[in-house]
């Protein structure tokens, strides 16, 4: 599975699917209001969250502008640690050097934990191709691997399933016997999950960050399955982007400031590890052999470019958890492994334009994604970059350049506005329903038009402009004045 997962849908007929599912709007709706509150709450709790903010983003861009500095020492570092280094240029390579250590130890069976660069590079898919049994041990991903689902948020991947429907999945896929209560569904899965841990030859792991000055890797979980994955197994596989590196664990003390509070709302997640290297003598669990792979994926395009500040992003979700585009058409609506505003940038950036549909015009320019970014990421500004981009190499929608080249004469010309609103008026009452005194579903035949009525009403025109009413309103009352004077 690459980043876009969707391409047979565009991006109207995902929309409209996700809009029609009233259950994904409620889970979205209560998961955002839920987040939302208890992120400001723990905000509110520091005055000094701006001045971390911007230390952050200062951090991220001091990596971003060394960046084959920080990757050098963070290799050599864990080398030194007893790491084995293996180096991906893209998603290709990566899947190449996985395969590679699967077959010099011919393991047939592996866990896993959460991590979004290997649904990036489609990892699952290529290791059962290669016969590699590959479990989920994260609750949501297992949910969606059960399921042969995609997921719709990047900290909640299952948001959009109920425990009704997550009982009923087990029920059919797993054997389960028990009710929908959430506890129980737990006890069942850590059961099932339990056994494989303990059969699995190697565990494949993502990172949050990755310190350059220990050579350390990191992992924030909340369930506590990142820990077996990284200590049952005899050999483990760590996926690290380039841009997951920080400077030192100063540096990560900031980020881990910031990533919980913006992700969840919590001050911090129940797990968290900070690993360095396999089993030493004398240490009673761990891997004993550690592979770190370390991807640029077109990462380092994006340097020096109008998008580097993308590189800053720590895949907190902060962005969708305030998104009222996303709320609507959820995560499945973009097609993308990466939903939401942060999702809709770097999608683009990595995937180029070709296969993108409309997925840039996702977004209302709101802004609030950049309020809430905690590394201060002007997402909404990239977003609108991409549209010009896309304008400029002739990738959107090639109806709207003479309806924007129009409108903006229109509006441009006060004659052409005047003539423009007069014919206007008559030809929108004509079409107009009489009762409502506005265009309709009725007139959702209409080309273009149909985008806005067939869902809402479209007022008709006032009968005569504001100013122009206001200058005979004017002329009235003056005339008015002056019979009163002559009067008196």
């Amino acid at each position: 599975m690459a980043i876009l997962y969707n391409t047979d849908q565009n991006l109207r007929e995902r929309a409209s699917s996700c809009i029609e599912n009233d259950f994904k709007h409620n889970a979205i709706e209560t998961a955002q209001e839920t987040f939302y509150v208890k992120r400001g709450q723990l905000v509110e709790e520091m005055p000094d969250w701006e001045i971390i903010r911007d230390r952050a983003a200062a951090i991220r861009n001091d990596v971003t502008k060394n960046l084959d500095f920080y990757v050098k020492q963070f290799a050599e570092r864990a080398e030194a640690n007893g790491c084995i280094m293996h180096y991906a240029p893209d998603g290709e390579d990566a899947l190449w050097e996985i395969l590679g250590i699967f077959a010099d130890h011919g393991a047939a069976h592996a866990v896993k934990s959460k991590s979004m660069m290997s649904e990036e590079i489609g990892l699952n898919e290529v290791l059962e191709q290669a016969g590699v049994d590959i479990i989920e041990t994260d609750c949501a991903e297992n949910i969606l691997q059960t399921a042969g689902d995609k997921p719709s948020h990047i900290v909640v991947p299952a948001l959009h399933f109920d425990r009704e429907a997550i009982a009923e999945l087990y029920r059919k896929k797993r054997g389960y016997e028990g009710s929908s209560v959430p506890e129980e569904i737990t006890h069942f899965l850590r059961s099932i999950l339990r056994e494989e841990f303990l059969a699995a030859e190697v565990g494949v792991r993502g990172c949050n960050f990755a310190v350059a000055e220990t050579g350390s890797t990191t992992l924030v979980t909340n369930e506590g399955n990142g820990r077996m994955v990284d200590t049952y197994p005899k050999v483990q596989i760590i996926l690290v982007g380039i841009d997951r590196i920080v400077p030192d664990l100063e540096a990560l003390d900031t980020m881990m400031c910031l990533l919980p509070r913006s992700a969840v709302g919590a001050k911090m997640t129940a797990y968290f590890s900070v690993d360095s290297g396999p089993r030493k003598p004398g240490e009673v669990d761990g891997a004993e052999e550690v592979h770190i792979v370390i991807m640029d994926n077109g990462r380092h395009t994006l340097i020096n470019t109008e998008f580097e500040a993308m590189l800053r992003c720590c895949r907190c979700g902060a962005c969708l958890n305030i998104c009222p585009v996303y709320r609507h058409i959820t995560g499945h609506g973009y097609g993308s492994i990466y939903p939401g505003p942060m999702g809709i940038v770097l999608t683009a950036a990595l995937e180029g334009y070709d296969n993108l549909g409309g997925m840039p015009f996702a977004c209302s320019l709101c802004g609030a994604c950049a309020e809430h970014c905690p590394v201060e990421i002007p997402l909404h500004d990239l977003i609108r970059q991409h549209r010009i981009n896309m304008v400029e190499e002739h990738k959107n929608n090639p109806v709207e350049v003479p309806i924007f080249k129009g409108l903006e004469l229109m509006w441009s010309n006060r004659a052409v506005y005047g003539t423009a609103m007069a014919a206007g008026r008559p030809i929108m009452k004509a079409l107009a329903d009489g009762e409502k005194g506005a265009m309709d579903e009725s007139s959702a035949w209409i080309p273009i038009v149909k985008g806005w009525t067939s869902k809402r009403d479209f007022d008709v025109l006032a009968p005569e402009l504001f100013r122009t009413w206001f200058k005979k309103h004017k002329k009235e009352r003056n005339a008015g004045s002056e019979e009163g004077g002559q009067d008196r």
